[in-house]
């Protein structure tokens, strides 16, 4: 018994020793005298980019494409969580296990669990404060960045109050009435009565004009958001969602960074009491939803090149926290070793992803979605293999996957985008980069963060604390 015992305390002390190691690792620059102490150190200006999506292996995925390919260093993962005060955050909803995105903004945003599908109103039907409302009422200026409508359900959840992320008009009408000082994405339709080329508003009302009449300067290419003057921008790239970085039109749609920029410049403008800035790419999770690791890489490094813009930014303004994280992680990402076909399970018949998958798929040149939309309601055989031929060189279409994308027979129950995951299915067998689902997973998301109040973030939390820290941060 008294050796047992022996044994058990050695392994204890181990353990905490371990677990003691774990825990500076993970705290990055974490200050002596811990978050209680540095959330006094208020910031003026609060940066929040935020990859939806995202979870550990996305960032990493990030990282080594963009040293391979790119020959650049990634700033999310070299700088903000290698320099910065480093945590974990749990993404559960209220009544589930697995998020959405409304429901996992909702928490990150008010501090309170919602239900799925709910945009920061809790169970019992309660709206609860969101950041941007807090930001305003503590006299700062407010803008949302998004690749996604500026009305999706992350912009929406850290903004406004609604029992479902589904009417569009009306979330639209909420923003009118907060009044963000900018506003940069796509959703022009739900801006635009439905006479209105690309409209959809059923009432008749031109809500570009209402913020017009308010002061803001209205934008809809990417030359014009470069161009324009003033502290109150709404800029509306597309009447839904903006492209993907593998088919966007530099000259219409402007890229993530480019977004950043703007809102940086135009907030930054009549700031006495600084700025609360949200930037989102929605790009990661649509590309993990449609399993599709070309689009996926491209959005990682256009998200990016955000946070370096975003990075320098806090480095003239040290006053500033500049957060990245998001909200949950999209299609349960498995880059592995596989067989290369089923005629062996030697080792001898093993593929193992390396550099030069990573080349095969920055070789692609098109979305699965622009596929999608190429091929029209009724794809044709011919068409999709000119299509394969022109934009994904070296890769083959295996006869039971080119059935079941024809037929439109999904893969197993967990995939609901039938041509999106049958093309990731096919990209999956040639380089490694596997895909468990076209849903959310549970799996933690990293929080990174640099500047005053950073350490609250610090180690493993519930998405409900981050809210919670930047209402503190606000004081609200």
């Amino acid at each position: 018994m008294r050796m047992l015992m022996s044994r058990f305390d050695r392994a204890r002390r181990n353990w905490i020793a371990g677990f003691g190691v774990f825990m500076l690792a993970l705290g990055g620059c974490v200050s002596p005298q811990g978050p209680a102490d540095n959330a006094a150190q208020r910031p003026r200006n609060i940066i929040i980019l935020f990859a939806d999506g995202a979870a550990p292996v996305q960032w990493d995925f990030g990282k080594r494409s963009s040293a391979v390919l790119r020959k650049q260093p990634f700033a999310t993962t070299d700088i903000v969580f290698r320099e910065g005060t480093l945590g974990l955050l749990s993404t559960q909803p209220h009544g589930a296990y697995v998020t959405d995105s409304a429901a996992g903004a909702s928490a990150m945003s008010t501090g309170f669990k919602v239900n799925n599908g709910a945009v920061s109103i809790t169970p019992d039907g309660k709206p609860q404060r969101t950041l941007m409302q807090a930001a305003r009422a503590a006299g700062k200026r407010i803008g949302l960045v998004t690749t996604a409508t500026v009305y999706d359900a992350t912009p929406a959840a850290f903004s406004i109050n609604a029992k479902s992320r589904r009417d569009s008009q009306a979330l639209v009408d909420l923003y009118l009435a907060l009044e963000p000082d900018v506003m940069l994405g796509g959703g022009a339709d739900y801006f635009l009565p439905a006479v209105a080329p690309g409209g959809k508003r059923k009432d008749g009302k031109d809500v570009i004009a209402a913020f017009r009449a308010r002061g803001h300067t209205i934008v809809r290419n990417a030359a014009a958001l470069k161009a324009a003057p003033g502290a109150k921008l709404l800029g509306l790239f597309a009447d839904n969602d903006m492209d993907f970085e593998l088919d966007r039109d530099a000259a219409g749609e402007p890229s993530t960074a480019d977004m950043t920029a703007a809102a940086l410049k135009a907030l930054s403008q009549q700031s006495p009491d600084g700025f609360v800035l949200l930037v989102e790419n929605e790009n990661t999770d649509t590309a993990g939803h449609h399993n599709d690791a070309a689009a996926l890489m491209r959005a990682l490094w256009a998200f990016d090149d955000a946070v370096k813009v975003a990075l320098e930014f806090q480095r003239r303004n040290p006053d500033t926290l500049l957060i990245v994280t998001s909200d949950h992680e999209t299609g349960g990402f498995s880059p592995t070793y596989a067989a290369k076909d089923l005629s062996s399970l030697s080792s001898a018949n093993r593929l193992y992803n390396a550099d030069e998958q990573l080349r095969m798929l920055e070789r692609i040149s098109m979305s699965f979605d622009r596929v999608k939309e190429k091929l029209g309601k009724n794809p044709s055989g011919a068409m999709l293999e000119e299509l394969l031929a022109k934009h994904f060189p070296g890769f083959t279409l295996d006869n039971d996957l080119r059935e079941r994308l024809l037929a439109g027979k999904t893969l197993e129950r967990n995939f609901s985008y039938v041509l999106h995951n049958v093309l990731g299915r096919m990209v999956a067998r040639q380089t490694g980069f596997y895909w468990g689902t076209s849903g959310h997973t549970p799996e933690p998301v990293p929080v990174g963060a640099i500047g005053p109040g950073a350490t609250l973030f610090h180690g493993y939390q519930d998405n409900t604390d981050f809210g919670r820290h930047l209402h503190r941060l606000l004081g609200r």
